[in-house]
């Protein structure tokens, strides 16, 4: 008798020894969530919105610009430990869920160090805002004096209350949606989606001017189109005057082995009396990533018609020697054009002697059914900056409408 009562005390002091299940373990992470990542060296704090959800037995991340949702590849969960990859970036974003928060990093591979990353279960609805809400929207100019020579930037800001999207487009594209709020005096924006972190602090000033301090450091101002100080700042930088080529009657020549080894060239028959866009890009470029749907349903909508693609990639050494993220890259898009491994991005002047002033990506040669380039674009304006997006698709397929247009060469 006095055995068992001590086996079923032994039984219980061992039942509450035992670690029991606890709340974190038992919910799920599926959900949208307020998260940041810190960027140099912990000293910056990127806020950004993110999402998970169930995706059959596991599940799926996603980043946003703006409207768009970057997807996850893979995705688990399981013992509170989430494990996101996000392979079209060569990144992985692991975290661990305790109640209603998630800490982790986010590994960018070959991109650099990873960056701490955090976040809690998104509230229903933002805070009220006290007084009244300035008006930012509208389109501003960035006076700019940088390595490329351009005079200034624009700023394209959409705005519904205190909530503000916004974008600033240079000659190699934009920083994605720079998304957030007004409160006390300041437009609060910012942006990841997996790739260029970046936050700005927007405040109206009383001559008009708009003043944009990114990361809590550097400092610029910006002037309404419609205000006479604009006349003072240079143009922004046309993105089909930035890049030329050294002789415009001579055919573009291109060479390079395609993801299977295989040696593509300019000479090739796929190409001959064909109208080429050859896409100066890489899988490590975030304007790269924002250009490459338009780029296939480009080649969707023409390639019956006469019209092909190649795309130039110009990588990291490693990638160079095992290329796992470009491959993940032209998946992720499901891109139907040859993707060639060039070089690194710096040789990409080497490699492509016949271009002059070829420094920003992405940026695409257009070549006429005689192999010649009749012209060349710089950059990629993202879905973000609205109009002027959806007004360069619309130039693009003009100009390739022409050049298919052209008869057919004797000779070439």
């Amino acid at each position: 008798m006095k055995a068992s009562i001590r086996l079923v005390a032994l039984f219980a002091l061992a039942t509450l020894a035992a670690p029991r299940p606890t709340t974190a373990q038992a919910s799920s992470p599926v959900g949208r969530w307020n998260a940041t990542v810190k960027v140099s060296n912990g000293a910056i704090e990127i806020p950004f919105d993110f999402e998970i959800v169930a995706a059959g037995a596991g599940i799926r991340g996603h980043f946003f610009d703006g409207e768009v949702k970057v997807p996850s590849t893979v995705g688990t969960f399981a013992g509170g430990a989430i494990d996101l990859r996000f392979e079209q970036y060569g990144a992985r974003l692991q975290a661990t869920l305790t109640g209603d928060r998630l800490e982790g990093t986010y590994d960018r591979g070959t991109r650099g160090a990873p960056y701490p990353f955090a976040a809690t279960r998104a509230s229903a609805a933002p805070k009220a805002v006290a007084g009244k809400v300035p008006s930012i929207s509208g389109e501003w100019r960035i006076p700019v004096s940088n390595a490329r020579k351009e005079q200034s930037w624009r700023l394209i800001v959409h705005q519904t209350g205190a909530a503000v999207s916004a974008s600033i487009l240079r000659i190699d594209g934009d920083t994605g949606a720079l998304t957030g709020r007004y409160a006390d005096g300041v437009f609060h924006v910012s942006h990841f989606s997996g790739a260029r972190p970046v936050k700005f602090d927007l405040t109206l000033k009383a001559d008009g001017s708009l003043e944009l301090v990114q990361n809590g450091r550097d400092k610029l101002l910006a002037y309404r189109v419609t205000d006479a100080r604009v006349k003072e700042v240079g143009a922004p930088t046309s993105p089909t005057q930035f890049t030329r080529v050294k002789n415009p009657s001579e055919p573009f020549r291109f060479s390079g082995k395609d993801l299977d080894g295989n040696l593509v060239s300019s000479t090739d028959a796929r190409f001959r009396n064909k109208v080429v866009l050859v896409n100066i890009t890489g899988s490590w470029c975030p304007n790269c990533h924002d250009e490459a749907p338009f780029l296939v349903e480009l080649f969707r909508d023409y390639n019956k018609k006469g019209f092909e693609i190649v795309a130039l990639g110009f990588e990291e050494a490693d990638q160079l020697k095992n290329p796992v993220r470009p491959r993940a890259f032209v998946k992720q898009f499901g891109m139907p054009f040859p993707f060639l491994l060039m070089g690194e991005p710096e040789e990409a002047p080497a490699k492509l002697p016949q271009a002059e002033n070829l420094n920003a990506f992405p940026t695409n040669f257009v070549l006429g059914r005689d192999g010649r380039v009749r012209s060349v674009h710089a950059g990629f304006a993202s879905v973000a900056t609205g109009t002027v997006h959806a007004e360069s698709k619309t130039e693009m397929k003009r100009e390739i409408e022409r050049l298919l247009g052209e008869a057919v060469p004797q000779t070439r």
